[in-house]
């Protein structure tokens, strides 16, 4: 199919009736945050799809003619699939992902939501239908559409269901746009919320601030032969210390000890994760691990009397 008939089919399209369009957004974020990282993350996953909700409203004009089917990892980009039902709803994106509105839509809230000042994220977006990259050809909108779009008569690859996390996720947000979300115990409804740049332990709230070599330096002295207990915590959201990666760092520094074991994996997962290697993940790890102890040494908790 030539350009003229697929430009051809689009009209047709719009002329008949039902279709659907289907886009993959590619997102890559840094330095501040990775989006990747946070949405794998169980307690940054809503945040980023809160984001990504709102960018989209912001660019297909609303809540209406579209809906995102799944979120993909594809690292080091997060891969956002939307369908679309309305041609308006698509046009009115591909408008605004070529004027550059999408990214900055993208930018603003995540800055807003995730507490990043605006000088010190960068992203970086590519769009793509199939196997079509779509930043190649914004200045002709129909022959965008023409990439997108899926007449009912033509086999459609997204008439598949949202995937199940995305559908939990929607319904969270709506939730909490309509002032639904379950309250907290009348106990604890007083208690302030825990600010997004911060986490819980203990009923203290902690600065979630990056790892810093003396974290480094203390869990390795303190952790002994749980470092690989540890490791397996951390590796649930690290790509990195996942399959054989502990058991390969253990026969690689058997000879140096446990010390550089654990000054290895903790070094690993620093290195793969970047900005998003914070303290919250690590005390939660040992929290999991059973070592609480080793967490109120790492955040200089005095010991009780």
């Amino acid at each position: 199919m030539d350009i003229m008939d697929e430009k051809k089919m689009v009209a047709l399209s719009v002329e008949v009736g039902p279709w659907t369009g289907c886009a993959v957004l590619f997102l890559r974020s840094c330095p501040a945050v990775n989006l990747l990282s946070l949405y794998k993350d169980q307690q940054g996953k809503f945040s980023v799809f809160k984001v990504l909700k709102l960018t989209l409203t912001d660019s297909a004009g609303g809540l209406e003619g579209y809906e995102i089917l799944k979120l993909h990892d594809a690292d080091p980009l997060l891969g956002v699939e939307v369908k679309f039902v309305d041609v308006a709803a698509c046009r009115r994106f591909l408008q605004s992902y070529g004027s550059g509105a999408v990214q900055q839509s993208l930018s603003q809230h995540t800055c807003r939501l995730l507490h990043i000042p605006q000088q010190e994220l960068a992203l970086e977006t590519q769009l793509k239908a199939g196997t079509h990259t779509l930043d190649f050809c914004l200045d002709d909108l129909e022959l965008c559409l023409s990439q997108a779009i899926l007449h009912q008569s033509i086999p459609d690859r997204c008439s598949r269901l949202r995937d199940d996390e995305i559908a939990e996720l929607d319904q969270q947000l709506q939730s909490q746009a309509l002032g639904h979300i379950p309250q907290p115990p009348t106990l604890t409804q007083e208690e302030p919320p825990v600010p997004s740049n911060c986490f819980l332990f203990q009923k203290r709230v902690f600065e979630d601030r990056m790892l810093a070599a003396g974290d480094l330096q203390r869990f390795s002295n303190g952790v002994g032969r749980d470092w690989r207990k540890v490791g397996r915590a951390l590796g649930k959201n690290c790509r990195a210390l996942k399959g054989p990666a502990i058991d390969n760092l253990a026969y690689e520094y058997e000879r140096e000890g446990l010390y550089e074991q654990a000054y290895q994996l903790l070094s690993r997962f620093i290195q793969a994760e970047g900005r998003a290697a914070r303290l919250g993940r690590l005390v939660r790890a040992l929290e999991d691990s059973k070592l609480t102890s080793l967490a109120e040494n790492i955040l200089d908790i005095q010991p009780r009397d």
